[in-house]
């Protein structure tokens, strides 16, 4: 089924759709699942919000993978240091993974409030715009149901 063929979406279709959007940069998943659970009937709704609800999981597995990460380079460097150190010694591997870790999860930020902004502002003006590699899934999920 092609989303162009659809009836166009209504202003409250719309305004649902962007609020799914931009309340994900605020409240991460809370907003999208309450706008995907209560608007069902709304293939475009139920579209929107399931994408970002789709991002907000994978910003959630990443996260969880970076703080993995940054937990075994702590562990790595105090396993690492010698045991008697110089007083004045910093370890540097872990002040360059702490800044590693904090430019990840701040490019993340900064991309969640960029799809946001930008895929509300296409929902709003009623096209059906997929994210990159997640639209299609979220596409593929909500025709099955409709």
């Amino acid at each position: 089924m092609d989303p162009t063929n659809l009836t166009p979406p209504t202003q409250d279709e719309r305004l649902l759709a962007l609020l799914a959007h931009i309340l994900q940069i605020v409240s991460w998943f809370i907003g999208p699942l309450v706008i995907f659970l209560v608007k069902r009937d709304s293939l475009f709704v139920r579209f929107h919000a399931l994408q970002a609800l789709l991002w907000q999981a994978v910003l959630v597995v990443g996260w969880g993978i970076g703080m993995v990460g940054f937990m075994v380079a702590i562990f790595v460097t105090i396993a690492t240091q010698p045991q008697n150190p110089h007083p004045n010694a910093s370890p540097t591997a872990f002040f360059l993974g702490a800044f590693g870790f904090w430019l990840l999860m701040m490019g993340a930020m900064v991309l969640n409030l960029v799809l946001g902004i930008v895929y509300g502002i296409k929902a709003n003006n009623g096209e059906w715009a997929r994210y990159p590699l997640l639209g299609r899934l979220a596409w593929r999920f909500c025709s099955n149901k409709g």
